[in-house]
């Protein structure tokens, strides 16, 4: 793309992206680098951080150079600015030697606004001393929260950036991310040498997307009453291990859903051609362990479930964030029973990570207990493990249903007194069955049934236990010994509780959900109103057929939002749909007839 050199990022932004204005603190983080400074971006997943380093390349003179950390993401985004106009490409390791060489001719002759490359193949001495030959507009460090190693995605390779700071001490450095706490944070911008005075903290909040977790009851009814209200549309269903994916995968097949696995074990080839039919299709779930989706750029995905507890808030966060990056409605779910708690800090305590490792994940996890367990705002919660705060939602399940409370000392009581006269060696099926009074065959061989807390618990039943006794574990009061077999005993906690007696306030059991089996709108449709929804359908599929041609995935010709504003405004001339948000000067010189013949169809 040349470039004048009056031309101002607004012109950029205007011309290439189709956009009137900056949203939030994009404008200023813009100018800030455009005037060669340094930069530490936190904003969230959607806010446009991406805008935030492609305009500043595009008006500073030379290239901008862009870290990334996976081969698909590079390829998507070099895809979208290509449709823009935008003179990109990726430098990869899978890349034919001619290519490569012809790309380095384009780099050195000037003929590049912006190259991506990961950061494996940055730190190769060749590749350090052929850009050392370029001219470079700046350094964008992107997913920027790998290089921490407190952070909850440490990558080696993110570590060794520094490097950059040295071999380009004069060229405008960018970190960007949507996920830091603050000792994160405060990592990336000491070891990429960016001054606190360089930061843009533009919060956390991702007001479109509405939060929901539930105690684990039947998972594959839950899930799949979630789907229900989302069929025809895009999402990623996240397990813990390669076998679910593969099972929960089969299942929603079974189901009628396009679904399909995606886990490290997998074959590099499938898992590619999984991604790319993920990434170009409109209705395809994508079960996956976290092995997938690091910095997706698909903006429609529609919902995020979690089938298993992540492994903090942070990944939480992060994979949650993975919907509605076009800024539409957009639905998550975390489903997690006391096994979830017990294989999580099963993995901390039987890691090879040193003590200080440990007690972070530690915290770690009990933050993401407080958000599993919580009667507020859950938002509210979220937003206040980074440090940033709002106003009860009203877009998450808590809000929606305030959960009921009940004094739960004395059932706390009864579940520890049990689980000490019982030998602190059995599961919870079976402190529960000593509980409630059950005279099953293994209570009389161990001689149970005479003990004090035998049938001591009849005022509950067996749901409402397990729902105390996870409640008790998430509390670090009861303790689960998985290497022997899910065995229940008494924590240090648990102890001083049993001690000293302080009242309990723990959560009323919900009652088992009602399966929602019958679909409603999806949440693309509530966005659309009534009369538009036809003509929505008939550009999306005209999307489709354009993407198909040009084998590329349908968002980056246009995102839904920028359909949804063609249906709503109907233009009837190229310069009318010029106004639509999203419509750039290229993709109006490629695509405006064929958009504008639909519009007309459909009066």
């Amino acid at each position: 793309m040349q470039i004048e050199t009056t031309t101002t990022a607004l012109d950029v932004l205007k011309t290439v992206y189709g956009y009137d204005a900056f949203r939030g603190p994009q404008a200023g983080i813009v100018d800030h680098v455009i005037a060669g400074n340094n930069a530490f971006v936190l904003m969230p997943t959607g806010g446009g951080k991406s805008l935030c380093y492609q305009i500043p390349a595009i008006v500073r003179p030379g290239m901008g150079l862009v870290v990334s950390p996976l081969l698909a993401l590079m390829a998507d985004q070099v895809a979208a600015l290509r449709q823009a106009g935008v003179r990109a490409a990726a430098l990869n390791s899978d890349l034919p030697a001619d290519e490569r060489r012809a790309l380095w001719r384009d780099i050195h002759a000037g003929r590049l606004d912006l190259l991506y490359v990961a950061p494996e193949t940055l730190l190769r001495n060749e590749v350090l001393e052929q850009l050392g030959r370029a001219r470079l507009s700046l350094i964008a460090i992107d997913e920027a929260h790998c290089l921490s190693q407190w952070g909850h995605d440490f990558r080696p390779s993110y570590r060794q950036l520094d490097t950059l700071v040295r071999q380009f001490p004069d060229t405008p450095r960018m970190a960007l991310t949507a996920t830091a706490d603050a000792p994160t944070r405060a990592e990336i911008q000491s070891h990429l040498d960016i001054a606190e005075a360089d930061a843009f903290i533009a919060g956390f909040d991702r007001p479109n997307i509405r939060y929901a977790i539930e105690e684990k009851d039947n998972p594959r009814a839950q899930l799949k009453g979630f789907l229900k209200r989302h069929e025809g549309e895009s999402g990623i269903v996240y397990c813990l291990s390669k076998r679910k994916t593969e099972e929960t995968a089969a299942f929603l097949r079974v189901e009628g859903y396009d679904a399909l696995a995606y886990h490290a074990g997998m074959d590099k080839a499938a898992r590619e051609e999984n991604q790319l039919r993920f990434q170009h299709g409109e209705a395809v779930v994508m079960v996956a362990t976290i092995a997938f989706g690091m910095g997706i750029d698909k903006p429609d995905v529609r919902f995020v479930a979690h089938v298993d507890l992540p492994s903090s808030i942070e990944a939480y966060y992060q994979e949650t964030g993975r919907a509605g990056r076009d800024g539409l409605p957009s639905d998550t779910l975390m489903l997690y029973g006391a096994e979830d708690i017990a294989l999580r800090t099963r993995f901390t305590e039987e890691s090879d990570a040193p003590e200080q490792r440990k007690r972070v994940e530690r915290q770690k996890l009990d933050a993401l207990l407080g958000l599993a367990e919580t009667a507020g705002c859950r938002r509210q919660v979220l937003l206040s493990y980074f440090g940033d705060h709002c106003e009860p939602c009203g877009n998450c399940d808590t809000c929606a249903e305030p959960p009921e409370l009940f004094d739960g000392t004395i059932a706390a009581q009864k579940a520890l007194s049990c689980i000490y006269r019982t030998g602190e060696r059995f599961g919870q099926a079976y402190t529960i069955d000593v509980l409630i009074g059950a005279t099953n065959e293994r209570i009389l061989q161990f001689g149970h049934d005479q003990i004090s807390t035998f049938g001591i618990g009849t005022e509950y039943d067996k749901r409402a236990w397990r729902a105390i006794l996870r409640q008790l574990i998430a509390l670090r009061l009861v303790a689960v010994d998985l290497a022997g077999h899910g065995g229940l005993s008494i924590a240090p906690l648990g102890r001083t509780f049993l001690r000293e007696k302080p009242t309990l306030m723990l959560r009323v059991p919900s009652p088992p959900r009602a399966r929602r089996e019958k679909a409603g709108r999806t949440q693309t449709q509530s966005a659309i109103a009534e009369g538009d929804r036809d003509l929505f359908q008939a550009l999306r599929q005209t999307r489709m057929e354009l993407a198909r041609e040009q084998n590329v995935p349908p968002y980056v010709i246009f995102h839904d939002k920028t359909l949804i504003a063609l249906a709503a405004s109907r233009p009837t001339s190229r310069g009318e749909m010029a106004k639509v948000p999203g419509v750039g000067q290229a993709k109006l010189d490629r695509y405006g007839d064929a958009f504008l013949e639909v519009i007309a169809e459909h009066p």
